[in-house]
């Protein structure tokens, strides 16, 4: 059974960093990519940042570029997205979504296989 499992959520001062975990199994880690997304109420749900399978290039939304950064641990089946510099803006819910890279086109299975999310929240 594939699961993805977040955590690392929580309260945070804007400026503030935060490191969201996402510990994964049932299936092989380094045959999919793995991406963060965010979902604010009342907002569309945004690609925060992925690591491809295909070329292990990293991608980060431009909201987010130069302040969070997405690393994975093979060792452990875990990804992670350290936080910095948090804004007000960046409160959402944020899960990880399994997908499948076809050279830079990204097949994500998000209606199968997504994490339960874990909440941040920046106050001002």
């Amino acid at each position: 059974e594939v699961q993805l499992v977040e955590s690392g959520g929580g309260l945070v001062q804007a400026g503030g960093s935060l490191r969201l975990s996402c510990a994964t199994s049932g299936f092989t880690f380094d045959d999919y990519t793995i991406g963060w997304f965010r979902q604010a109420p009342g907002q569309e749900r945004e690609e925060v940042s992925y690591i491809s399978d295909s070329d292990g290039i990293t991608y980060y939304a431009d909201s987010v570029r130069d302040r969070f950064t997405m690393s994975s641990d093979n060792s452990k089946n875990t990804v992670y997205l350290q936080m910095n510099s948090l804004k007000p803006e960046d409160t959402a819910l944020y899960y990880c979504v399994l997908g499948s890279a076809f050279g830079t086109l990204i097949k994500w299975y998000e209606s199968d296989y997504r994490g339960q999310g874990t909440q941040v929240t920046v106050s001002s």
